[in-house]
């Protein structure tokens, strides 16, 4: 594979990540405007689901073998709508921190799923790297103590909740690589939101049309689209291009990004101080990351 294959790919897992952290602080306040979950969810199907759609028609067409619309289907339920929904009904359950933690074995999870889905070889440097950030990643959060969420205790449907939502996205990071290099990123994608559109429309339908918009405020407004447009549509359109240029347990990796990302932000602020345990952490982080990057692939 080219290397700047290999580059856009690790990019777009970066910038997914990073999005996705942030997305982590809009959600919390956004659980606060009255919209429901599930509700939230069907918005954020609609919403990036009509722009791919819309993409598509500037296009050149592209069809979808038959026997494809199964897998993707699946898809659409592992990489999306139980991997959303659990996180959304999470979230006000689970404080920052055990919700690190519990999210920090994802990129274990995806690289035994990858070894038996797809036959991508567990290599002791793969194994070794991903130690390493791990092990990086659970230092830095041992080493913070900021929480400014407003949850005070976890509850356990809440990591329960964080487990499935872990084992879903690795399960869609794993399996579901063949299928995505053989489609273009529009393609698979806009079929992904019609599936999960169908299967959440019709549960939040009333809620949707019964809703009063104008109580919600300009901050929520702002916060709601960033959740559909940046957070739904510009992430899952950069997930497939990380999967077609990386291997699976590489970007489940980037997850460990998404703390760091949070605390350069805070530091650039003022809100944070750098230290050593930071540094310390995020050299890890990385590291482990090339570690994996650099072990070897199944041809």
């Amino acid at each position: 594979m080219k290397k700047e294959s290999i580059a856009l790919g690790h990019i777009s897992a970066f910038v997914a990540y990073l999005i996705f952290g942030l997305n982590i602080i809009v959600n919390k306040d956004l659980s606060n405007s009255g919209i429901s979950p599930l509700a939230l969810f069907t918005f954020r199907s609609v919403g990036a689901g009509s722009l791919f759609w819309i993409i598509s028609m500037f296009r050149p067409s592209e069809k979808v073998e038959r026997g494809d619309f199964p897998k993707i289907l699946v898809a659409a339920i592992l990489g999306f709508f139980i991997c959303q929904l659990t996180f959304l009904y999470a979230i006000p359950r689970i404080t920052p921190m055990d919700c690190s933690i519990v999210t920090s074995l994802s990129p274990i999870y995806t690289m035994f799923i990858a070894a038996i889905a797809i036959k991508e070889p567990i290599t002791w440097k793969k194994s070794l790297g991903v130690v390493i950030s791990l092990a990086g990643f659970i230092f830095l959060i041992l080493n913070s103590v900021s929480n400014s969420s407003g949850v005070t205790s976890t509850q356990p449907i809440g990591i329960i909740l964080m487990i499935f939502n872990s084992l879903s996205f690795s399960l869609y990071l794993g399996i579901f690589k063949p299928v995505i290099t053989k489609y273009s990123v529009v393609t698979f994608m806009k079929w992904i939101f019609l599936f999960t559109t169908l299967m959440s429309l019709p549960l939040t339908a009333k809620e949707i049309v019964t809703f009063d918009y104008l109580s919600l405020n300009s901050t929520y407004v702002w916060e709601l689209a960033f959740v559909v447009i940046c957070a739904t549509f510009i992430t899952y359109f950069l997930i497939p291009v990380a999967q077609k240029n990386i291997r699976p347990t590489l970007v489940s990796m980037y997850s460990y990004v998404q703390p760091i990302i949070a605390i350069v932000i805070s530091i650039y602020l003022g809100m944070d101080t750098l230290t050593w345990q930071k540094v310390l952490a995020a050299v890890t982080v990385f590291g482990g990351v090339l570690l994996v990057n650099y072990s070897r692939t199944r041809r």
